[in-house]
């Protein structure tokens, strides 16, 4: 210790010793106090004797401490601060109970001076308050460097934290101090006022840092949605920020401080959270007025809502306290949810009025709209947690008629089956999207005029739509294994009428019936067989090689099973019929293909070859 540390404790002693009477004995008076508060014995010597001397060291005391500085007042003598609070204590206990003692003049006049040094010890307590909390980086102790480890032993560090919300354990130690001695003395509201006010302007601080703007119904009506879009993602920021740092930090904040009073920290934290909550929920409700929004911004909203859900879950208690903000939460919370069901009803409307032209997709592929609906559910239901539980508090009717049929669908599973479970109101509203997109699919497949490209457009839809699905195990858990397999029947049935369709002829060509006349073969017949088709897999070749089946092993699986049924066939009828032309020159005019030129050519099909693409659909 330097000198001047030494010059200042023994100024400090000094002054302790002159703020004690002559003769006082402080555990003797308090002990004195006590007893006459727990006898009420009267009598006005006895009276005057325990109280004068306590209220003469509170006085003297309090002197003192007014010509510290403000925020470090306390902590410099422990021991001399606890008997002094300890004091108080006993002058509260003596005021407080004022009507149980005799009227007496004398102890009337002593009892009064007793309420002054109280007054005075209160109004200290509530400067002291006010500016330890109104400067929290202030370390309570004047002669002690912050930016130095604590090694004077005193209870409790005097560093303050470099965190929010920045008060030093000294600090909050004195502050829980005065709390407990004001709230014990009756002026409870005097100082939850001072702390709520100053607590609320030191988080007002801190949302200033985190870039927080107001934002009303006005502000968003006239922003474009890449500046909103960017407001959503401050506002996530923010909330975030708030309910894992700075109402957990608060919430330690308060219990510490009023530690002794569970109660009255249960609703300061709650009227501080609801306070500054009520403030960020403007935006979410501004979110919602009249503005509409398509439905690529569902997932933002959606954003919102978990947010808004996480701060719903927070735990700020169960009492009276918590009713302004779970109600203010759970409104706003609502509100979203109401947004989102809006959005994503758009999807439905969209399908529905999707008639753009009367011009079908080049080649029969995937249609834009197939594409954008099924990566929309499928980023959707990555969500699926969330917009079940959405629809499910938004879900206001019972027995739906579409809920019938699900349940009717789900009886016709049979008893061998994964059985559909019973769906969601938001899987009822998958299904109904999908049912949508089936029948406008079926509404497009119809602007084709060739039935076989009618077919290869179907399959390609169906199954794009198959593979999302079982891309993404949140659709195929909603839509469940019968719909998948339904739909697998379905390709399968569309595939084999293409193959009908498109084929059938081709194998009349080259079927054995009918080329023998009165048991000979007829060479016109078979010259006419090798000339049909020719004309008609030529045809084929030039149409089909321009049609497009984008997915690989759809592609594979129909030129396997037209080389199946093609190829034998055509190698059959070309080894029994060959030798019956005349002469190599008139096979080679009939015979244009060997099976090896069919097997490659048929490996060209549905490759989207615009230049051998045919003038008619």
């Amino acid at each position: 210790m330097d000198k001047d540390d030494s010059f200042k404790l023994e100024i400090v002693n000094e002054n302790e010793k002159a703020s004690k009477p002559a003769g006082f004995n402080l555990d003797q008076t308090l002990e004195e106090v006590d007893q006459f508060i727990q006898k009420l014995v009267p009598g006005e010597n006895k009276f005057v004797k325990c109280i004068d001397p306590l209220q003469e060291l509170v006085d003297s005391r309090i002197a003192l401490y007014e010509q510290k500085e403000p925020a470090a007042k306390f902590g410099l003598n422990i021991d001399e601060d606890n008997s002094f609070f300890e004091a108080v204590r006993r002058l509260s206990l003596i005021v407080n109970n004022l009507d149980e003692f005799p009227s007496d003049l004398a102890a009337i006049s002593c009892l009064n001076r007793a309420s002054s040094a109280h007054f005075r010890a209160m109004l200290l307590f509530e400067c002291e308050f006010r500016a330890l909390l109104d400067n929290p980086r202030r370390t309570g102790d004047p002669n002690v460097d912050p930016k130095s480890p604590n090694t004077d032993g005193s209870q409790g560090s005097s560093k303050p934290e470099e965190e929010f919300p920045y008060f030093s354990s000294q600090s909050i130690h004195v502050m829980n101090q005065i709390a407990t001695a004001m709230i014990f003395a009756g002026y409870e509201a005097e100082c939850c006022t001072v702390y709520g006010g100053l607590r609320l302007k030191a988080l007002d601080v801190e949302f200033s840092k985190q870039c927080y703007e107001n934002i009303n119904v006005d502000d968003v009506q006239k922003m474009s949605w890449e500046s909103l879009e960017g407001e959503i993602d401050n506002w996530i920021h923010i909330m975030k920020f708030c309910t894992t740092n700075l109402f957990p930090a608060e919430r330690n904040l308060c219990d510490s401080v009023f530690s002794d009073n569970r109660l009255t920290a249960q609703r300061l934290f709650c009227d501080l959270a609801t306070s500054l909550s009520i403030r960020l929920l403007n935006f979410p409700n501004a979110l919602v007025w009249p503005r509409r929004y398509s439905t690529e911004k569902l997932f933002k909203f959606l954003d919102i809502y978990e947010t808004l859900r996480d701060l719903a879950n927070l735990d700020i208690g169960n009492d009276s306290s918590t009713e302004e903000f779970m109600s203010e939460t759970s409104m706003a919370q609502c509100r979203i949810g109401g947004a989102v069901v809006s959005i994503f009803s758009q999807l439905e409307n969209s399908i529905k009025n999707d008639n753009a032209g009367r011009t079908p997709v080049a080649g029969g592929a995937v249609h834009p709209l197939t594409r954008y609906t099924m990566n929309y559910l499928k980023y959707a239901c990555e969500y699926k947690d969330t917009l079940e539980q959405v629809f499910q508090k938004q879900d206001k009717v019972q027995g739906s008629p579409r809920q019938k049929v699900v349940e009717q669908e789900s009886k016709d599973v049979t008893e061998d089956d994964d059985r559909c479970p019973q769906l969601s109101p938001f899987a009822l509203k998958l299904m109904m999207v999908m049912d949508l997109l089936d029948a406008n699919i079926e509404m497009k497949s119809k602007l084709y005029r060739n039935p076989a490209l009618r077919l290869v457009f179907l399959m390609n839809n169906g199954r794009y739509i198959l593979q999302k699905i079982k891309e993404s195990a949140e659709i195929y858990e909603m839509m469940g294994p019968s719909w998948s397999r339904k739909r697998t029947s379905e390709l399968r049935r569309y595939h084999k009428t293409y193959q009908r369709e498109t084929w059938s002829n081709v194998l009349q060509c080259i079927s054995h019936e009918g080329v023998q006349v009165n048991g000979k073969v007829s060479k016109p017949i078979l010259k006419e067989r090798f000339k049909n088709f020719n004309t008609i897999f030529d045809e084929i070749l030039k149409t089909q090689s321009s049609w497009i089946v984008s997915d690989g092993k759809l592609r594979s699986e129909l030129r396997v099973s037209i080389s199946s049924v093609v190829i034998p066939a055509y190698r059959s009828f070309l080894g029994r019929f060959k030798s019956y032309l005349d002469n190599n020159k008139q096979a080679g005019k009939y015979i244009k293909y060997q099976p090896e030129d069919i097997e490659e050519l048929i490996e060209q099909l549905f490759e989207g070859n615009t230049a051998s693409m045919a003038p008619r659909r």
